[in-house]
């Protein structure tokens, strides 16, 4: 099975975690300055801003892949922001968009149990990591393939609920 570019600059990037307080994550910043405000929608000048939806900026920029108008949003991957294609079933490495309290958050897929996604992440308590998301916090047309790259056929990809922690508030 290909892992898609973007998920294997991603994998990259596991470990990297903002610095909480006045400080920021330098790794963090230059993915910013790297996308610009006209692009992230708004203008960030910390890392305490929600960065999930920054990091699949940083990740869809350097593979040469178009973002949503607000990219900083995580809402705006998923059908609200008309952002790549909406699947109806998951392909490794396609972009989850989900609901919370409060905001939302966006990640890529690498697999499921019963119950929960497996997501690759930015902004997962305070870091790229890997984290389970509740199935049911999927939002509308949450599922989502950039344009432009080859749609793989889709697949679900079986894992272990073991691992990786479990998630309810990813900002």
């Amino acid at each position: 099975m290909l892992e898609p570019a973007w998920l294997k600059l991603a994998r990259a990037q596991v470990g990297t975690r903002e610095i909480v307080g006045p400080k920021h994550s330098p790794v963090i910043m230059a993915w910013i300055q790297e996308i610009g405000a006209k692009a992230l929608g708004v203008k960030v000048n910390d890392d305490e801003t929600p960065w999930c939806g920054t990091f699949m900026a940083w990740l869809m920029k350097r593979c040469g892949l178009s973002t949503p108008a607000i990219a900083v949003r995580a809402a705006s991957w998923g059908r609200a922001g008309s952002w790549g294609r909406e699947l109806l079933g998951p392909r490794l490495g396609c972009v989850l968009v989900f609901t919370r309290a409060g905001g939302g958050h966006v990640g890529l897929y690498l697999g499921e149990d019963a119950t929960h996604f497996h997501v690759l992440g930015g902004n997962q308590s305070n870091s790229v990591s890997v984290t389970r998301i509740a199935k049911n916090r999927l939002a509308v047309g949450g599922m989502r393939w950039p344009k432009g790259p080859d749609l793989p056929p889709a697949q679900i990809i079986r894992l272990k609920p073991s691992g990786a922690p479990i998630t309810t508030n990813e900002a």
